[in-house]
Parts: structure tokens; C-alpha cells; sequence
């Protein structure tokens, strides 16, 4: 449950932390940071087991595959190091991790192009991208500029995403062969039906997590993994199950290991502009920047107005927030864990009641205390995952509520962000989309200013994203 918001008055601190944080005087205490810390991170762990799965189940240039071993211990690492730089240099109660559909693009869109080190690579350069529009000013001005509706919008485009990432990882959907008799290109299962354990699994660990989280059980998502998983475990032992995919359940051998940092720093800067072209590298490198830059745009600014840090319509320390999570781009390329962004699920600790720093410091601590139990997250099929990401993504469809469908001028622009995201599998053409969209009515109604210029400008780079492929084809 939503706690009040923070109250201004500002009782005198009572230690160097509390000073530091300013914890009294956003209405808060010691004890409702940690707690909240802790709440943030039981809500959105689930990423440790989930970006093995999406990154392992590519292939780079080369035929070479990403270990889970090494996916998970660079997933926490990045997580933990990004989400206590947030709490230190942003003060806000955020906390960061491998980006769902960000991560997709790396493993889906670069990495079949070019080796895993030069995809990292991308990564580090878009990260570094961010962090100079962070400190210029300009990513701030940006998102200022762009329609609250469409913002909205593409929350909801993300959360249809990730549900349908979830749905065909699990073999719950499936891409319906090419072929004369197609007439859909996805269907329910395998030939139209439900076969098999692995979706049984699935399907159990769906309707837990749904009936968890309608009643607020505290770790809700974990919890539903962790029950489908031991449940795969027996299903597996007993009758020998075929279909799981990349990650077969079994009982771990051991539950501490050693973290494997065989992607620490294993990159390639500039390497994927020789393996895939300079064009590709070029579109693939200003996909990411795309991304990057809108992914955590609505997110920030959804939870820091939950957390009472919104002024005037102005995000508190939004330049320091913005550069931290531009720093977390650099950390997921350089870990090897992808790009890290800010996560929708810290709105679960500033529930709990966290409003500063101090909450994402707490979490990303016991981030990196998961390194040190990667064995775990190589016994986790993706069958018990990926109910965690249909049920986020069905909570982000509830921004739907904040979209004024009255307004003619935004009702297509928000439908083609949100269609378009989870059908095309790309959240760039998404938002491209749907900004050329709203600056053409605007045009057609002969009203350009109420587009601005700066809006206006991000149509036209979509533009010539968009002719990029027809061009060079």
C-alpha cells in the first residue's frame, strides 16, 4: 500500500547518515529506508534469474553462447554497483538492472551481427552517449518536452513487450511456421493446444504469482519462481521431461559458488563497426541510444512523483538521477550484463515507505550478495521465470488509466507507441512511431507550435531512422 507522502518539515538529523541522505527531512526514518530497500529488491530480483535466459538464448556472429554462470554474476554486479551509485549521487529511492527489452536488443539485434565483446562494446558507447545528453542538460529538456500521454504510452508499449517475451519463452506462444496455410504468425502452444509439463509449469506458476500479488504478499514474484521451480525440479526427476529449453531443472550440486567475472571488461569498443558495417554499428548504436534514453524516462518520473520528490512538475535532483542511470548503460556494457536502466519495481519499496538514496543502497547491497549464489539461478527453467514477466507487464498496462482518451491528437499517437512496441519487438520503432504520429496531427491542424520544436526535431531523427533500412537495402 502507498504510503502518505514525504512531509517537508525537516527535523533536526540525528546522525551523519541521516544528514547525508536527508532522510527527516523528507519525512522518512532509518528504519522505513531499509525496509523499502529491502522491499525493492525481494520485488524486482527476479532480474538475476531472468537476463541469463534472455541473453543465453542468442548466439553472437561467431556461434559462441553466454554462460548463466557468467549472465548472473554479471547481472548482480551491475545491478549492485549502479543502484548504490544511484542512492549516493541521485539521492532518490531507485534502483537499477539489466533493462527488459533492452537486453533483447543486445542479444537479438547485435549480437547475431558481431561478437559478444563488441556488443558490450555498443553498449559501453551508448552509455557514454547518455551520460553526456545527462550532463549537457539536454536529456533533461527532452523528456520535459515529450506529452505526458506519450510517455504514458510508452510504459504501457513496454509492459505488452515484456508480457509477450515471457509468454513465447515459455512455450506458451509460439511463431506459427512460414507457409502457405499461415494465416496468423503466432498461436497457443504447439500446433493450436497446450502440450506438455514444461507448460504446465508455467501455467501453475502464472496463476500462483496472479493470486500472490492480488493479495500483496510480500516477494510475491520470488516466491512464485521459486515454487515452479522446485516444482519443475520433481516434475523432472520423475518423469524425464523433454522441452525445457536452454535450462533443464535439477537439484544444485551447490547452492555458494564463486562469482564468475568472465565478462568483466570483456568488450570491444569499436570493433562491431568492422564486424557488422558502419552504417548497422551506426543504426544498431543510435537504437540503443533511443532506448536507453526513453526506456527509464517514464519510470523516474512516475516513481519520484509516488515518492513526493516531483516540484513544480520538475523531478528533485533530476540532472544527478539522470546521470547515474546514463553511468548504469556504462556498468551493463562493461560487466557484460547488458544496460542497466531504472526499474519500475522500486515504486515497491517507495510503498514501503523509502524517499531517499539510502533505500537503493540498501538494495543494491544485497545485490551484490547474490553473486556469491549464482548456482541457483542455473537450476531456474524459463517456464518458472517468465510468469514474472507477464504479470509486470499486465501492472504496467494500469497507466493506462492516466491517458486522456478524449484528446483526438493523442489517441493514435499513444495506440502505435503501444502496438507497435511488443509487435514489432522493438521499443524504438514504438516511440518513432508515435512521435511522428502526434507531430503530423499537429501539423494537419495547422497547430505546429503546440508540437515544439524540440518534439518536433525528435520526429524528424525518427524519420531518417526509419529510412535508414530502405535506404542501405
Amino acid at each position: 500500500m502507498t504510503q502518505p507522502r514525504a512531509d517537508r518539515r525537516s527535523p533536526s538529523p540525528q546522525s551523519p547518515l541521516d544528514r547525508f541522505f536527508r532522510v527527516s527531512r523528507r519525512g522518512s526514518t532509518l528504519g522505513r529506508e531499509v525496509r523499502g530497500g529491502i522491499t525493492t529488491f525481494v520485488a524486482m530480483s527476479y532480474i538475476v534469474l531472468l537476463n541469463p535466459l534472455i541473453l543465453g538464448a542468442s548466439a553472437d556472429i561467431t556461434g559462441a553462447r553466454l554462460t548463466t554462470e557468467q549472465v548472473t554474476t554479471a547481472t548482480a554486479l551491475a545491478a549492485g554497483i549502479t543502484t548504490v551509485l544511484m542512492g549516493l549521487i541521485g539521492n532518490a529511492p531507485l534502483a537499477l538492472a539489466a533493462g527488459l527489452g533492452i537486453n533483447g536488443i543486445v542479444a537479438f539485434q547485435l549480437a547475431p551481427a558481431m561478437t559478444w565483446a563488441q556488443a558490450f562494446g555498443l553498449v559501453v558507447l551508448e552509455g557514454v552517449c547518455i551520460v553526456l545528453l545527462a550532463v549537457s542538460g539536454v536529456r533533461e529538456r527532452i523528456i520535459t518536452a515529450i506529452p505526458a500521454a506519450l510517455k504514458t504510452a510508452i510504459t504501457v508499449g513496454i509492459g505488452l513487450y515484456i508480457a509477450l517475451v515471457g509468454l513465447v519463452s515459455a512455450g506458451f506462444v509460439t511463431r506459427t511456421p512460414d507457409s502457405a496455410e499461415s494465416t496468423v504468425p503466432v498461436r497457443l502452444g504447439t500446433d493450436g493446444h497446450l502440450v506438455g509439463w514444461p507448460v504446465v509449469i508455467f501455467c501453475v506458476g502464472l496463476l500462483l504469482m496472479i493470486v500472490l500479488v492480488s493479495r500483496a504478499v510480500p516477494g510475491a514474484v520470488l516466491v512464485s519462481i521459486a515454487v515452479a521451480t522446485v516444482l519443475a525440479i520433481v516434475v523432472e526427476s520423475v518423469f524425464d521431461v523433454d522441452g525445457w529449453g536452454i535450462v533443464e531443472p535439477a537439484v544444485p550440486t551447490d547452492v555458494v559458488a564463486t562469482p564468475d567475472f568472465g565478462l568483466l571488461g570483456h568488450l570491444d569498443l569499436f570493433g562491431g563497426f568492422a564486424s557488422a558495417g558502419v552504417v548497422t554499428a551506426s543504426v544498431f548504436l543510435f537504437t540503443l541510444v533511443l532506448s536507453g534514453f526513453f526506456d527509464a524516462m517514464g519510470t523516474i518520473t512516475s516513481v519520484s512523483d509516488e515518492a513526493g520528490l516531483v516540484r513544480d512538475g520538475k523531478v528533485e535532483g533530476m540532472g544527478r538521477i539522470l546521470l547515474a542511470d546514463g553511468i548504469g548503460a556504462v556498468a551493463g556494457g562493461a560487466t557484460g550484463a547488458s544496460p542497466n536502466t531504472v526499474f519500475l519495481e522500486s515504486a515497491t519499496g517507495v510503498g514501503e515507505g523509502a524517499r531517499t538514496g539510502l533505500a537503493s543502497v540498501v538494495t543494491g547491497g544485497l545485490f551484490m550478495l547474490t553473486l556469491f549464489l549464482t548456482p541457483l539461478a542455473a537450476v531456474v527453467p524459463a517456464q518458472a521465470a517468465a510468469p514474472a514477466l507477464v504479470v509486470i507487464g499486465g501492472m504496467m498496462m494500469s497507466q493506462c488509466r492516466r491517458i486522456p482518451w478524449q484528446d483526438p491528437d493523442v489517441v493514435i499517437p499513444v495506440f502505435l507507441i503501444a502496438a507497435l512496441i511488443p509487435f514489432t519487438y522493438s521499443i524504438t520503432n514504438g516511440i518513432g512511431a508515435g512521435l511522428i504520429a502526434y507531430v503530423l496531427i499537429k501539423l494537419g491542424k495547422g497547430r505546429p507550435r503546440e508540437a515544439g520544436r524540440l518534439v518536433g526535431g525528435l520526429a524528424a531523427v525518427f524519420l531518417v531512422y526509419f529510412a535508414i533500412g530502405g535506404l542501405t537495402g
